[in-house]
């Protein structure tokens, strides 16, 4: 395989090749909100799930209308991130102010907190504000999504021009030779150094991530060689550093929607979809 730039290397492991765009398409939120935790060793998997089902219950309880998607790392350092959208920072600051005026609410997450807490190392927030241009058929049915390639990448101080004139390459090439792709562009504006942006990519298969290295000749070619000469130019003078991590749905320590739940109640609500069908065949109902 040719060697290809940072940047691009980047993008194809991050962007999957297949669109899920379907009925229950929706756009990304305008405003994202991450949390995230970073676990100690040893007490991941379901000591940290005991922990954080607290915090579903809490939010069950008291039919919270905004919910929370939760994802686990498969690569990099052990930890889980929980993503809260809205669709503007005053949505932000209502959902917030409504929680702390609910002294059950706040009460049921404060122990939680200390729960979970022990089982913690670290624990982060950041803020991000969707990028619609940098974007690229970013409306998928995220409740079918089962991963997340996520790409983080740090800017050089005063290169913003050569990072627009980048991504804006690259985005012209996908939409040439694979025009099926999509990816949700994102710019931190809370907790994380300045100029940073962040590329989410759901799949609904790892199969997706295997495609994305087979599209490499595919870019490459429309690129052209001056092209991927360019784009390497420009990404070295533009990128600070870059990482790519890959993260798996866990709907154990998530409060999804109602929608996500009725869309794939197997997926998000595995022990009442058991019980559903229970009741209707009067039988247990079969292991997966």
């Amino acid at each position: 395989m040719k060697r290809v730039t940072s940047f691009a290397l980047g993008m194809l492991l991050l962007l999957g090749v297949q669109a899920m765009v379907a009925q229950e398409s929706k756009a990304p939120p305008k405003v994202l909100s991450v949390i995230r935790e970073f676990i100690k060793p040893g007490r991941g998997g379901m000591a940290h799930e005991k922990t954080e089902s607290a915090f579903v219950q809490a939010f069950n309880r008291a039919k919270w209308p905004t919910h929370y998607l939760a994802v686990d790392s498969l690569s990099g350092k052990p930890r889980s991130l929980f993503f809260v959208g809205y669709d503007s920072f005053e949505a932000w600051e209502k959902d917030s102010n409504a929680a702390q005026k609910d002294a059950t609410l706040s009460a049921a997450l404060d122990r939680a907190t200390v729960a979970d807490g022990d089982l913690l190392s670290e624990v982060n927030m950041s803020a991000f504000l969707y990028n619609e241009e940098y974007s690229y058929h970013s409306a998928v049915d995220i409740a079918h999504m089962r991963y997340f390639e996520i790409s983080l990448f740090h800017l050089r101080p005063g290169h913003q021009k050569e990072w627009d004139e980048a991504v804006k390459m690259v985005n012209a090439a996908y939409a040439k030779a694979i025009p099926e792709a999509h990816w949700a562009a994102y710019e931190a504006v809370y907790g994380q150094p300045g100029d940073t942006w962040v590329f989410f990519t759901p799949m609904k298969s790892m199969v997706e991530i295997d495609q994305a290295f087979m599209a490499n000749k595919k870019f490459e070619a429309a690129m052209g060689e001056d092209g991927m000469k360019k784009l390497g130019e420009l990404s070295a003078a533009a990128i600070e550093s870059s990482e790519t991590n890959l993260f798996v749905f866990n709907p154990r320590i998530s409060y999804p929607s109602d929608d996500w739940v009725k869309a794939d109640p197997g997926f998000w609500k595995p022990k009442a979809a058991a019980d559903s069908a229970k009741k209707a065949t009067g039988k247990p109902a079969a292991n997966p």
